[in-house]
Protein backbone atom coordinates (compact mmCIF):
# COMPACT_ATOMS: atom_id res chain seq x y z
CA UNK A 1 0.00 0.00 0.00
CA UNK A 2 1.29 3.46 -0.93
CA UNK A 3 1.64 6.19 1.66
CA UNK A 4 0.74 9.90 1.19
CA UNK A 5 4.35 10.80 0.33
CA UNK A 6 4.35 8.06 -2.31
CA UNK A 7 1.19 9.45 -3.89
CA UNK A 8 2.72 12.93 -3.80
CA UNK A 9 5.74 11.63 -5.74
CA UNK A 10 3.53 9.92 -8.31
CA UNK A 11 1.45 13.09 -8.75
CA UNK A 12 4.58 14.99 -9.74
CA UNK A 13 5.25 12.51 -12.56
CA UNK A 14 1.73 11.37 -13.46
CA UNK A 15 -0.10 14.68 -13.90
CA UNK A 16 -3.48 13.06 -14.59
CA UNK A 17 -3.63 11.82 -10.96
CA UNK A 18 -4.74 15.23 -9.78
CA UNK A 19 -7.85 14.92 -11.99
CA UNK A 20 -8.90 11.43 -10.92
CA UNK A 21 -11.82 10.86 -8.58
CA UNK A 22 -11.17 10.06 -4.93
CA UNK A 23 -12.18 6.41 -5.44
CA UNK A 24 -9.60 5.89 -8.20
CA UNK A 25 -6.93 7.56 -6.11
CA UNK A 26 -7.75 5.20 -3.22
CA UNK A 27 -7.46 2.23 -5.61
CA UNK A 28 -4.01 3.34 -6.72
CA UNK A 29 -2.89 3.87 -3.12
CA UNK A 30 -4.24 0.45 -2.11
CA UNK A 31 -2.93 -1.52 -5.12
CA UNK A 32 0.29 0.34 -5.94
CA UNK A 33 3.64 -0.98 -4.79
CA UNK A 34 7.04 0.49 -4.01
CA UNK A 35 9.90 -2.00 -4.23
CA UNK A 36 13.70 -2.01 -4.12
CA UNK A 37 15.95 -3.91 -6.52
CA UNK A 38 19.68 -4.60 -6.44
CA UNK A 39 22.06 -4.10 -9.35
CA UNK A 40 21.83 -7.02 -11.79
CA UNK A 41 18.25 -8.00 -10.97
CA UNK A 42 15.67 -8.36 -13.72
CA UNK A 43 12.35 -6.61 -13.17
CA UNK A 44 10.68 -7.56 -16.44
CA UNK A 45 11.40 -10.28 -19.01
CA UNK A 46 9.65 -12.73 -21.30
CA UNK A 47 9.39 -15.16 -18.42
CA UNK A 48 7.94 -12.64 -15.94
CA UNK A 49 4.29 -11.65 -16.17
CA UNK A 50 3.22 -8.11 -17.06
CA UNK A 51 4.09 -5.69 -14.22
CA UNK A 52 1.93 -2.75 -15.13
CA UNK A 53 3.14 0.84 -15.23
CA UNK A 54 6.58 1.44 -13.69
CA UNK A 55 7.71 4.79 -12.28
CA UNK A 56 11.36 5.01 -11.21
CA UNK A 57 11.92 6.69 -7.83
CA UNK A 58 15.71 6.30 -7.79
CA UNK A 59 18.49 4.35 -9.49
CA UNK A 60 18.91 3.33 -13.12
CA UNK A 61 17.24 0.68 -15.28
CA UNK A 62 18.17 -0.57 -18.74
CA UNK A 63 15.46 -1.55 -21.21
CA UNK A 64 16.80 -4.09 -23.68
CA UNK A 65 15.68 -6.37 -26.46
CA UNK A 66 16.98 -9.93 -26.57
CA UNK A 67 18.12 -10.94 -30.05
CA UNK A 68 17.67 -14.46 -31.40
CA UNK A 69 21.41 -15.19 -31.31
CA UNK A 70 21.53 -14.48 -27.57
CA UNK A 71 22.92 -10.96 -27.90
CA UNK A 72 21.22 -7.96 -26.30
CA UNK A 73 20.44 -4.51 -27.64
CA UNK A 74 19.93 -1.57 -25.28
CA UNK A 75 16.79 0.38 -26.23
CA UNK A 76 16.78 3.11 -23.58
CA UNK A 77 17.54 3.79 -19.94
CA UNK A 78 15.24 4.86 -17.14
CA UNK A 79 16.39 7.25 -14.42
CA UNK A 80 14.63 8.83 -11.43
CA UNK A 81 11.24 10.15 -12.49
CA UNK A 82 11.15 8.18 -15.74
CA UNK A 83 8.19 5.98 -16.64
CA UNK A 84 8.04 2.64 -18.46
CA UNK A 85 4.75 2.02 -20.27
CA UNK A 86 5.99 -1.03 -22.22
CA UNK A 87 6.02 -2.93 -18.93
CA UNK A 88 2.23 -2.62 -19.14
CA UNK A 89 2.06 -3.83 -22.75
CA UNK A 90 -0.38 -6.59 -21.74
CA UNK A 91 -3.10 -3.94 -21.41
CA UNK A 92 -2.09 -1.96 -24.51
CA UNK A 93 -4.11 -3.08 -27.52
CA UNK A 94 -2.19 -4.35 -30.56
CA UNK A 95 1.22 -4.00 -28.85
CA UNK A 96 3.14 -7.23 -28.31
CA UNK A 97 6.63 -5.73 -28.06
CA UNK A 98 8.67 -7.68 -25.51
CA UNK A 99 11.19 -5.70 -23.51
CA UNK A 100 13.46 -6.76 -20.65
CA UNK A 101 14.14 -4.37 -17.76
CA UNK A 102 17.46 -4.87 -16.01
CA UNK A 103 18.67 -2.98 -12.94
CA UNK A 104 21.97 -1.19 -13.67
CA UNK A 105 22.14 0.65 -10.34
CA UNK A 106 20.31 -0.16 -7.11
CA UNK A 107 16.80 1.17 -7.66
CA UNK A 108 13.43 1.85 -6.06
CA UNK A 109 10.42 1.79 -8.34
CA UNK A 110 6.67 2.19 -8.12
CA UNK A 111 4.28 -0.25 -9.78
CA UNK A 112 0.69 0.46 -10.77
CA UNK A 113 -0.72 -3.03 -11.53
CA UNK A 114 -1.61 -3.77 -15.15
CA UNK A 115 -5.25 -4.60 -14.42
CA UNK A 116 -5.78 -1.33 -12.56
CA UNK A 117 -3.95 0.67 -15.22
CA UNK A 118 -6.10 -0.92 -17.94
CA UNK A 119 -9.27 -0.10 -16.01
CA UNK A 120 -8.19 3.51 -15.49
CA UNK A 121 -7.39 3.90 -19.20
CA UNK A 122 -10.77 2.52 -20.22
CA UNK A 123 -12.65 4.95 -17.98
CA UNK A 124 -10.51 8.07 -18.25
CA UNK A 125 -9.54 9.93 -21.43
CA UNK A 126 -6.58 11.67 -19.77
CA UNK A 127 -5.08 8.34 -18.75
CA UNK A 128 -5.52 7.00 -22.32
CA UNK A 129 -3.87 10.12 -23.75
CA UNK A 130 -1.01 9.84 -21.27
CA UNK A 131 -0.53 6.17 -22.25
CA UNK A 132 -0.36 6.97 -25.96
CA UNK A 133 2.10 9.80 -25.40
CA UNK A 134 4.35 7.47 -23.39
CA UNK A 135 4.13 4.74 -26.04
CA UNK A 136 5.02 7.27 -28.73
CA UNK A 137 7.97 8.57 -26.72
CA UNK A 138 9.40 5.12 -26.02
CA UNK A 139 8.99 3.88 -29.58
CA UNK A 140 10.71 7.03 -30.82
CA UNK A 141 13.69 6.03 -28.69
CA UNK A 142 13.54 2.47 -30.05
CA UNK A 143 13.44 3.75 -33.63
CA UNK A 144 16.43 5.98 -32.90
CA UNK A 145 18.39 2.88 -31.84
CA UNK A 146 17.34 1.09 -35.04
CA UNK A 147 18.41 4.12 -37.09
CA UNK A 148 21.82 4.09 -35.40
CA UNK A 149 22.25 0.42 -36.29
CA UNK A 150 21.39 1.08 -39.93
CA UNK A 151 23.18 4.37 -40.57
CA UNK A 152 26.19 4.33 -38.24
CA UNK A 153 29.28 2.17 -38.35
CA UNK A 154 30.45 0.37 -35.23
CA UNK A 155 33.12 2.96 -34.47
CA UNK A 156 30.47 5.69 -34.36
CA UNK A 157 28.14 3.57 -32.22
CA UNK A 158 30.89 2.75 -29.69
CA UNK A 159 31.90 6.42 -29.52
CA UNK A 160 28.28 7.45 -28.90
CA UNK A 161 27.91 4.79 -26.21
CA UNK A 162 31.05 5.93 -24.37
CA UNK A 163 29.84 9.53 -24.40
CA UNK A 164 26.42 8.48 -23.11
CA UNK A 165 28.01 6.52 -20.26
CA UNK A 166 30.27 9.45 -19.37
CA UNK A 167 27.19 11.67 -19.17
CA UNK A 168 25.31 9.16 -16.99
CA UNK A 169 28.26 8.64 -14.64
CA UNK A 170 29.42 12.26 -14.61
CA UNK A 171 32.97 11.08 -15.23
CA UNK A 172 35.42 10.61 -18.09
CA UNK A 173 36.73 7.45 -16.40
CA UNK A 174 34.36 4.55 -17.02
CA UNK A 175 34.48 1.30 -15.08
CA UNK A 176 33.12 -0.88 -17.85
CA UNK A 177 34.19 -4.01 -19.70
CA UNK A 178 34.33 -4.70 -23.42
CA UNK A 179 31.74 -7.42 -22.89
CA UNK A 180 29.29 -4.96 -21.31
CA UNK A 181 29.63 -2.57 -24.26
CA UNK A 182 29.06 -5.46 -26.67
CA UNK A 183 25.89 -6.48 -24.78
CA UNK A 184 24.54 -2.96 -24.96
CA UNK A 185 25.19 -2.62 -28.68
CA UNK A 186 24.09 -6.12 -29.68
CA UNK A 187 27.43 -7.14 -31.17
CA UNK A 188 30.40 -9.41 -30.42
CA UNK A 189 33.00 -8.64 -27.77
CA UNK A 190 35.79 -9.08 -30.32
CA UNK A 191 34.29 -6.36 -32.52
CA UNK A 192 34.12 -3.92 -29.61
CA UNK A 193 37.68 -4.70 -28.51
CA UNK A 194 38.95 -4.03 -32.04
CA UNK A 195 37.12 -0.69 -32.24
CA UNK A 196 38.34 0.39 -28.80
CA UNK A 197 41.91 -0.40 -29.81
CA UNK A 198 41.52 1.80 -32.90
CA UNK A 199 40.18 4.63 -30.73
CA UNK A 200 43.08 4.22 -28.32
CA UNK A 201 45.62 4.25 -31.16
CA UNK A 202 44.05 7.51 -32.37
CA UNK A 203 44.50 9.00 -28.90
CA UNK A 204 40.78 9.38 -28.19
CA UNK A 205 40.63 7.00 -25.23
CA UNK A 206 42.96 5.12 -22.90
CA UNK A 207 42.35 1.48 -22.04
CA UNK A 208 43.25 -0.22 -18.77
CA UNK A 209 41.95 -3.31 -17.01
CA UNK A 210 38.20 -2.87 -16.48
CA UNK A 211 38.38 0.86 -17.25
CA UNK A 212 38.15 3.21 -20.22
CA UNK A 213 39.29 6.82 -19.91
CA UNK A 214 37.98 9.34 -22.43
CA UNK A 215 40.84 11.59 -23.52
CA UNK A 216 39.31 13.43 -26.48
CA UNK A 217 35.57 13.73 -25.88
CA UNK A 218 35.22 16.42 -28.56
CA UNK A 219 36.70 14.15 -31.23
CA UNK A 220 34.43 11.29 -30.15
CA UNK A 221 31.43 13.58 -30.63
CA UNK A 222 32.73 14.68 -34.03
CA UNK A 223 32.71 11.04 -35.17
CA UNK A 224 28.89 11.11 -35.09
CA UNK A 225 28.43 14.43 -36.92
Amino acid sequence: MLQPHDMAYLERHLPFLAHLGENDRRLIAASGLNASFAKGETILSREKECNGLIVVESGQLRALFELEDGKELTLYRLLAGDICILSASCVLKNITFEVTLEVEKSSRVYFIPAALWGSLAERNGEVRQFSMELVSERFSEVMWVVEQMVTKNMGQRVAAFLLEQANLEGSQILSITHDTIAKNLGTAREVVSRVLKYLENDGLIELSRGKITIIQGKKLREMNL
